[in-house]
């Protein structure tokens, strides 16, 4: 079992704005309840230069997940707004996987998240098998969507033992 204090990069800037970057990724993770931190070049583990934000390595796929979502800007919500667009429905990846038992495994992500009302989608096809299989939920669910697969993957780990 991992230590719970091992933390794992999941940001790393070395632009002339990384400082910043990385504070408003840091930021981001905090305001959805991950304990992140902000690591500078003044750590010895840190390439000169850059700057990164760590998080616990049960929280690696939901930070990364958060992260991978589009910062909407306030003057782009009005425009989204007066549009009648949104983009809180665009589906965005939670899982992905290669390899023999990646289609059974997305299907039963997809089984798990329909059963508990959140919609989603599997992508892939098993016959490319060098393409990934992936699950996709809409972007406003992301994090309710890891959320639930972490208490059903430590679930099934207290059943086996």
């Amino acid at each position: 079992m991992a230590d719970q204090t091992e933390r794992i990069t999941v940001f790393r800037s070395g632009d002339h704005n990384a400082e910043e970057d990385a504070s408003a990724a840091c930021e981001r993770l905090m305001e959805q309840g991950i304990d992140a931190v902000l690591v500078g070049d003044e750590d010895p583990d840190v390439i000169d230069g850059t700057w990164e934000v760590r998080v616990p390595l049960v929280d690696q796929e939901k930070a990364e997940a958060i992260l991978a979502m589009p910062v909407l800007e306030p003057e782009d919500e009005e425009e989204v707004s007066e549009e009648g667009l949104s983009h809180d429905l665009d589906f965005v990846s939670i899982f992905s996987s290669q390899g023999i038992e990646a289609e059974m495994e997305a299907i039963s992500i997809q089984a798990v998240l329909e059963a508990n009302g959140i919609p989603c989608t599997v992508v892939g096809s098993a016959q490319i098998p060098s393409l990934p299989f992936e699950v996709r939920v809409p972007k406003l669910r992301a994090g309710e969507a890891l959320d639930l697969l972490k208490e059903v993957k430590e679930a099934g780990a207290a059943d086996s033992e």
